[in-house]
């Protein structure tokens, strides 16, 4: 009787587990959904107002479906294609070193930093943080690109100054000291160098947070406009997004000078669909690299975060 009672009350555990693991996942599953949907309706909305005409989006305002379908807005981006080719180009070869150089060199100081037989790594952590909470400001950095290293109008200016972030540093270093000291010290009694136990052991092992963090080096890059307007004078060294930064700037004066002559603005001058072309154009090809990383990146935030 008392095993009876006891294979009932058993399955009734079960029962009551796959119950609650049912509700769990249909909970998680529309959690994602919804946020899925918040994610992809306000790319929607740019898609379809860059191919919309700007009368349609002045009257009615942004719509999942276009009204009034109109490519003039990209007819206007791609007005001078070899400029705008151009402008990849730059953006392509700036992030492409920038991201590699970068990379290498924080990785390569995350792992001195998170070596435990590195008596100076406490003062070198201070002295990578205090730079987070007090800098020269941007006065002195411009001198010292312009008059004492001669960086204007060149692409290492578009790429020195970001080469680094501490913060990268510090993520990367808590991955890494996660990492057990036998692997090193085992490659040490079998006669490997620094160097070779990095590049062959330590880089290997760290491939989720060099994913992650080269992510965030390759966003930065992309998107990097501010030091191509402190420093670039020369078109054919514009990148991608200061030259879309331009574009626009030039447009938004048309309209401003017709308006102060008391010309009549042509409603049809796609300002806003344009303003949306050139998110598309300057998203898509950095979201179409995404996919191929995104194994990598939850693993690479998580591992690691939690030390025992």
């Amino acid at each position: 009787m008392s095993t009876t009672t006891a294979k009932i009350q058993t399955a009734k555990v079960r029962k009551r587990v796959n119950t609650d693991r049912l509700t769990l996942s249909i909970i998680g599953y529309v959690t994602l959904i919804v946020l899925a949907v918040f994610c992809i309706v306000p790319f929607l909305l740019v898609v379809s107002a860059s191919l919309s005409e700007e009368s349609s989006i002045i009257e009615k305002g942004f719509q999942l479906i276009p009204s009034t379908f109109s490519t003039e807005a990209y007819g206007l981006l791609f007005k001078y294609p070899a400029e705008m080719l151009r402008a990849y180009g730059v953006t392509i070869t700036v992030t492409l070193i920038g991201t590699v150089l970068g990379l290498f060199l924080t990785s390569m100081t995350a792992y001195v930093l998170s070596r435990r037989d590195f008596k100076w790594r406490g003062r070198f952590s201070f002295f990578f943080f205090f730079t987070t909470l007090f800098s020269g400001g941007l006065v002195p950095s411009y001198l010292l690109i312009i008059n004492f290293l001669h960086l204007k109008d060149t692409l290492l200016v578009l790429i020195l100054p970001m080469l680094m972030n501490v913060f990268y540093i510090i993520v990367m270093k808590s991955f890494m000291s996660s990492i057990p000291d036998a692997i090193t010290e085992s490659a040490k009694i079998d006669g490997a160098g620094d160097f070779r136990i990095f590049l062959q052991l330590i880089v290997p092992l760290s491939k989720p947070a060099l994913a992650t963090i080269g992510l965030f080096i390759a966003l930065a890059y992309w998107n990097d406009w501010y030091n191509a307007l402190l420093y670039i004078s020369k078109s054919e060294l514009m990148p991608l997004q200061y030259y879309l930064y331009k574009m626009l700037g030039n447009m938004d004066g048309m309209r401003k000078a017709m308006m102060a002559s008391g010309a009549v603005v042509n409603t049809d001058l796609p300002t806003e669909s344009l303003k949306m072309a050139m998110t598309i154009v300057a998203t898509g090809p950095i979201l179409l690299a995404y996919p191929f990383i995104q194994k990598y990146f939850v693993q690479g935030l998580t591992i690691g975060a939690v030390k025992g």
